[in-house]
């Protein structure tokens, strides 16, 4: 159960502190290095162009796992969340300079659902666009 939000404390409608998430071509190396996902889509700039990206793009995982951190600091427990999905829609482009991007992310309470359960909805956008559709999570809360 998360710790410190009571089910009965939370609100349909409750919005989730929103969070910026930078994302550079060193983040996107050290993520293929945990991960093992070493596609060239993700480091190189040639390979991902001729491939008909725009340029060098973060992994999805990575995009999906980055979202998901709204809700679980929110939550105070990972293992709060019990479901959790989403639909790519845009890839997060990575220029190769030292900013990189961001990808901005917001979430609020969208529904009340049995058992303590909440079923969180979570926006995930980058330069101005959506990078992540129908991303769900349903929180088990105390």
């Amino acid at each position: 159960m998360a710790a410190g939000i009571a089910y009965d404390d939370v609100e349909v409608g409750t919005e989730l502190p929103p969070q910026s998430f930078p994302v550079t071509r060193a983040t996107l190396v050290r993520y293929a290095g945990a991960s093992g996902d070493f596609n060239p889509i993700h480091w190189n700039e040639k390979f991902a162009r001729e491939v008909g990206l725009p340029d060098v793009i973060a992994h999805g995982m990575f995009t999906m796992a980055s979202a998901i951190r709204v809700v679980t600091d929110w939550a105070g427990d990972p293992a709060a969340v019990v479901e959790y999905g989403v639909r790519f829609t845009k890839p997060v482009v990575v220029p190769n300079d030292e900013k990189g991007t961001v990808v901005e992310v917001s979430a609020k309470v969208a529904a009340k659902l049995d058992d303590h359960q909440v079923r969180v909805d979570l926006v995930a956008t980058c330069a101005g666009q959506k990078v992540l559709g129908m991303s769900r999570a349903v929180v088990r809360l105390a």
